[in-house]
């Protein structure tokens, strides 16, 4: 069968099994990967070889990332490290500059938590600021929620861009830099329109979540935690990880000694987010040995979840470089951003068929890994740029197929007409912001 038609109905079965189906993107990529294979008539046993062996090499890339992250999220959560965060932003800012403090504060909490959760976690506070401060929810709302979506989709540890790096084995370090420089700009985007569409509409009068406040709830009060005690286990691991990127980078030539060393093997992700976790403990001192025990055993189950379907884009990803996808492409190094513009285009697709970032960049990657010779995008900026650039289109666009579009509208009292007009929108432009800057960083450095 002709591969491109194979690799249509492949991406086709994803969609309709993940939106009508309602099946687990883990099933559907596994399926889809098995489906593949058949279609273009290997044997039973090499598909089935060629899925374990993605697999496998994914998960021993990332699979400890992924929990450590994890469990870093959910002492930050259950410790309100992410409540001390905000304040602590907020009082820097100031009030006047509030919807500003929450989109950093987003940006800086969706590293290690995941977007949702991240959102439902800080809702109150942005209720409580838009009494305060007189503004619209809805300005709240669009800045907190673009902050944390920006360094969802670029910044590793997050699961995204972490198995997109694994699966077109790019430098992490690289990535996570080069994903800093693009997220922030792109943060900022999705503050700037929050400030100007959020002063024209209006969300609906709170009712379930009306009554919060800003304060750490009397459960948790007395996991409160210091400012530094929560910002450690997120600065300390990228900062640990970026320098060691910087000094391995080709152009410096250091000699290897003790610091270079050391640097290496404190800054290699797995080792860092374990640093990052032991920071993690501290915060959760105060906390019962069964308790941390608990919270350690929730993280683990729901980075359990994450790492099998990233493995499982990592299997699909195996069989579709064995189609050999290069050879049929009438495509080559020479097309201009060529290749960035196919992964953002790619990634986009999905995100706007299927609602999910996450799934939509695992599978974008797993497409575009066998093609980055013949696109020309083999150096260690432009594997980064392509992680990237889907990481853009995986942003373009969030509307009502999106579970984090009715936890944006859902907690800040928006209908729908209003929350397609301010979060869907931002999210436009905010991947187009993405994929120009993506674009710029390739044409200059790659």
């Amino acid at each position: 069968m002709n591969v491109f038609l194979v690799l249509l109905l492949v991406i086709v079965f994803i969609i309709i099994a993940t939106i009508k189906l309602k099946i687990h993107p883990l099933f559907s990529l596994i399926i889809a990967a098995l489906l593949a294979g058949g279609m273009l008539g290997m044997k039973a046993e090499v598909i089935l070889e060629t899925i374990s062996e993605g697999f496998g090499k994914t998960l021993s890339s990332i699979g400890l990332i992924i929990a450590f992250g994890t469990v870093i999220g959910i002492f930050l959560e259950k410790t309100n490290g992410t409540k001390v965060m905000a304040n602590t932003i907020l009082k820097i800012v100031g009030l006047k500059q509030s919807p500003l403090a929450m989109n950093i504060t987003g940006f800086v909490v969706s590293i290690p938590v995941f977007c949702d959760s991240g959102f439902i976690i800080l809702s109150s506070l942005n209720k409580a600021l838009s009494k305060k401060t007189g503004l619209s929810l809805v300005v709240f709302a669009v800045a907190l929620a673009t902050g944390l979506y920006a360094s969802h989709v670029f910044v590793p540890p997050t699961p995204g861009p972490l198995a997109a790096a694994a699966v077109l084995e790019a430098d992490l370090g690289l990535v996570m830099l080069l994903g800093l420089s693009v997220a922030i700009p792109v943060s900022l985007v999705g503050f700037l329109w929050a400030n100007y569409i959020g002063r024209k509409l209006v969300a609906g009068e709170d009712k379930a979540y009306g009554n919060q406040d800003s304060t750490p709830s009397e459960e948790n009060a007395e996991y409160t935690v210091s400012t530094l005690a929560a910002f450690l286990p997120l600065l300390v691991p990228i900062l640990l990880i970026a320098l060691k990127s910087i000094l391995e980078y080709p152009g410096f030539h250091l000699e290897p000694g003790w610091f270079i060393n050391t640097t290496s093997f404190l800054g290699s992700p797995t080792i860092a987010l374990l640093i990052g976790v032991v920071f993690a403990f501290n915060m959760g001192r105060k906390a019962s040995l069964k308790t941390r025990y608990d919270w350690v055993v929730g993280a683990l189950k729901e980075a359990g979840l994450i790492v099998l379907i990233t493995g499982a884009g990592g299997a699909f990803g195996s069989v579709l470089r064995a189609m050999d996808i290069a050879n049929y492409i009438p495509i080559n190094a020479d097309l201009l951003f060529g290749g960035i513009l196919i992964a953002f285009f790619i990634a986009a697709v999905l995100k706007t068929a299927q609602g999910s970032s996450t799934v939509a960049i695992i599978t974008t990657a797993a497409i575009m890994a066998p093609l980055l010779t013949s696109l020309g995008l083999e150096t260690p900026i432009s594997k980064a740029c392509t992680v990237l650039a889907i990481g853009a289109g995986a942003m373009t666009v969030s509307h009502v197929n999106d579970s984090y579009f009715w936890v944006v509208s859902q907690f800040s009292n928006m209908d729908v007409k209003t929350a397609l007009k301010s979060q869907t929108v931002a999210t436009f432009f905010q991947g187009i912001t993405g994929l120009l800057l993506v674009l710029g960083i390739q044409y200059f450095f790659g």
